[in-house]
């Protein structure tokens, strides 16, 4: 009952803020449930993510997957009891005493954080949690959920601090909602690019030699290639030049750029070289500069476009790691584009055009973009006068407009240096990933004096955009394996096709088809063990090559092959000629 006035929002169940609310409450049942089997258990926090929920809690039992099956049946059994949520306040110093005699010390953390003089809590039964809420009426709203999964996360983020177990979970309002989302959990687990390189031979991560770092195998390092060369060429068409940069620089270097100062917690420590201090790259940027002013620069030079896939270190914290999605050495392909202010506009439509050609190539057909600006009222977090971010902002927006572009503009987005259009490309099952992203910088040019000589004589400050079309190689490769789930098209594919002969009586013909292959310069292996037929083809199954060309007496004497593929399964014998047509063909078209 309303006994004052108030304000009152509602929340529908069909909208995000709703489902939101849901899985909030249900954080709340879990930890409840936790205290219930274990008393001792010390609450973290336990919010909100995309798609679900987790909570933190610090534990001396180590929480395995029939412990996740034990929480849920006593959430269940706290749904069935239909318990309100109660929403109370009490004095910000009354709180701190009650969460210390109830053994809390996070939640008094917490609160000695908070500058409210009242805090709020919420009550179902006989447990109570720090919360901001709000919640659904009663634990009985609760229809579907799932706990997922238990990982380790330090408290607040910091390694100084205690490791907690996180139990992630989902839920919706419907069970034909969480069947759904199951199964695409399901189908994401089938495509993790981790499982599919190990059972390719793709890549390896190695302890020894640090985490984060990529060991790229011969198939992988094949397919890198094959984007890099691609990407190589598709850049010379469009006026690129290509450059390279060292790995490692003074560190005053970093102090111009302003890197030190805004982004200091992603750069590694300085190395001691004879007493002056150096620091692994996590840019490229400050060395394109470096390059460009080793001459006078005419406005006739300009635009200058400078391509460079450049091996950039970042600290990542190991709990964040994530295969080849998230490393700490990793090779941007980058471009730095000098222009005037009157090419800026042009500059900024070739560089999407080129984006949107790069992801329909690697098939990806359908993605998202942002608009991404400064935060209100955090001039502190950015560089630069306010004329200049208006100036690249309005550049940037202006370019979409022009090419029909929809997009979204996100608050607080921004790199400390510029506005950025950034574009997330969607997978086969719908997952969005960063891919390209084009940043307008008026801010590096002012800081190391970067100028071109007008037609009137005069020196002007040349603008840069910042441009990558791809991202990281290591995480658009780990994309790629998961888009097309390891089965690539032929061009992309590590091994196109492999020829196995029947018996040995066929070897000379199976090397003589492969050589001929080898100089069309198609990627091909030939199978010459003693296994039996049948067993090399689930071999080159198992191994999702795209071709696999079984030759006998048959295919001998009539210059063909007998062709398998992935796509049409036995597709019965073809010519060598034809065959040979038919792949230049899928090729080119790259299908």
């Amino acid at each position: 009952m309303i006994k004052e006035d108030s304000t009152l929002s509602v929340a529908a169940e069909d909208s995000e803020e709703g489902l939101d609310i849901l899985r909030h409450s249900i954080s709340h049942i879990m930890a409840q449930a936790v205290r219930r089997l274990f008393p001792d258990v010390k609450l973290g926090i336990g919010p909100t993510i995309e798609n679900g929920f987790y909570y933190d809690f610090d534990l001396h039992h180590s929480l395995t997957d029939d412990d996740l099956k034990k929480i849920e049946e006593e959430m269940k059994k706290i749904i069935q009891d239909n318990i309100s949520f109660e929403r109370s306040e009490l004095p910000r110093n009354e709180a701190i005493k009650d969460m210390d005699a109830l053994g809390q010390p996070y939640k008094v953390e917490i609160i000695k954080d908070i500058e409210d003089e009242k805090v709020s809590f919420y009550k179902q039964g006989e447990f109570v949690d720090l919360c901001r809420g709000p919640h659904i009426q009663s634990t009985g709203k609760v229809r579907a959920f799932k706990l997922l999964s238990v990982a380790g996360a330090y408290w607040r983020g910091k390694e100084t601090n205690p490791m907690l177990q996180r139990i992630y979970g989902t839920a919706f309002f419907t069970q034909a909602d969480l069947d759904k989302y199951l199964k695409f959990l399901e189908e994401a687990e089938k495509r993790d690019h981790r499982k599919i390189g190990k059972d390719l031979d793709l890549f390896s991560f190695h302890e020894e030699g640090g985490p984060g770092l990529t060991f790229w195998h011969p198939k992988g390092a094949r397919i890198r290639n094959i984007v890099e060369n691609f990407w190589r060429e598709e850049h010379f068409k469009r006026g690129y030049d290509i450059v390279y940069s060292p790995h490692i620089a003074k560190i005053n270097l970093w102090k111009t750029s302003g890197h030190w100062n805004f982004y200091r917690e992603s750069m590694y420590a300085p190395i001691d070289v004879e007493g002056q201090e150096y620091i692994l790259k996590p840019m490229n940027c400050p060395f394109a500069v470096l390059m460009y002013k080793t001459h006078l620069r005419s406005y006739r030079d300009l635009p200058l476009r400078w391509g460079e896939l450049g091996t950039v270190y970042r600290y990542e914290r190991s709990g964040v790691l994530h295969g080849l999605l998230r490393v700490r050495g990793f090779t941007q392909d980058d471009a730095h584009i000098f222009c005037t202010p009157d090419q800026l506009e042009t500059e900024i439509l070739g560089v999407i055009e080129l984006a949107q050609f790069m992801l329909s190539s690697f098939g990806f057909k359908e993605y998202e973009i942002e608009l991404s600006v400064r935060g209100k009222g955090e001039k502190e977090k950015y560089i630069g006068r306010d004329e200049v971010w208006e100036h690249a902002e309005n550049a940037l927006r202006i370019a979409l407009d022009k090419m029909g572009l929809r997009y979204t503009r996100m608050e607080g987005e921004a790199k400390f240096y510029g506005p950025a259009i950034d574009i997330k490309v969607k997978d086969a099952i719908g997952r969005g990933w960063q891919g390209p992203t084009i940043q307008v910088d008026f801010n590096l040019p002012e800081r190391f004096d970067v100028n071109y000589v007008g037609p009137d004589g005069f020196h002007h400050r040349v603008v840069m955009i910042h441009r990558t079309v791809l991202g990281a190689m290591e995480r658009f490769v780990g994309c790629l394996i998961e888009h097309y789930a390891g089965d690539f098209p032929l061009w992309l594919a590590p091994i196109q096709m492999r020829i196995l002969p029947i018996t040995d009586a066929h070897i000379d013909y199976a090397k003589k088809l492969y050589l001929l292959l080898l100089s069309k310069n198609f990627r091909v292996e030939c199978d010459t063990s003693s296994a039996k037929v049948n067993y090399k083809i689930r071999e080159g199954t198992l191994q999702k090559i795209p071709y696999l060309l079984i030759v006998g007496d048959k295919e001998a004497e009539g210059n063909t092959v007998s062709v398998r593929s992935r796509k049409k399964g036995n597709e019965g014998a073809i010519p060598v000629e034809d065959f040979l047509k038919n792949m230049e063909s899928e090729i080119y078209e790259k299908r």
